[in-house]
């Protein structure tokens, strides 16, 4: 088995986004291996169009990946204004290597990046894995209340090729 590798991208992943680059700044497909990572294992996620991979990285703060050989195992990213607030989001392990502890390492890595380190709260929105963030030190939001407001038309799938 390759060993794991972990890349913390630059703010906005640049090499990610624009030359799918890889562990060793190699170009290795990345950015249709993170859509293929996001349509085999993260249901909240499939079906994004390379065009919207490309902006939801541009608008992230921090954004880790998780590299076994040339095949992409991990993710997440988070936005933050530094000082106050941040989200982490699109945190996703591959399947077949959950209860490794690489999830962990994932949030972990994000956390420590300096963009988040002494951010006053960090927030998270999980469909079904509260159980995971727990272990992590995350806590229920009360009493505050998630509030959510659904856009009129789903995002446009913007001319990018999905394949």
């Amino acid at each position: 088995m390759a060993a794991l590798r972990f890349l913390i991208h630059a703010p906005g992943a640049p090499g990610l986004r624009w030359f799918g680059l890889g562990p060793g700044l190699r170009p290795t497909r990345g950015l249709w291996k993170l859509q293929r990572l996001f349509n085999k294992h993260a249901f909240w996620a499939q079906g994004r169009t390379m065009a919207q991979l490309r902006r939801l990285l541009a608008g992230s703060t921090v954004v880790v990946s998780l590299w076994q050989g040339k095949r992409l195992v991990g993710f997440g990213r988070a936005s933050s204004d530094g000082i106050y607030r941040a989200v982490l989001w699109d945190v996703v392990v591959a399947g077949d290597l959950h209860g490794q502890g690489l999830g962990r390492r994932v949030v972990e890595a994000l956390l420590a990046t300096p963009a988040l380190l002494g951010v006053e709260r960090l927030y998270l929105m999980t469909t079904n894995s509260a159980g995971f963030y727990e272990q992590l030190g995350f806590r229920a939001a009360e009493p505050q209340v998630l509030l959510v407001k659904q856009a009129a038309s789903p995002p446009q799938r913007d001319g990018g090729s999905s394949a």
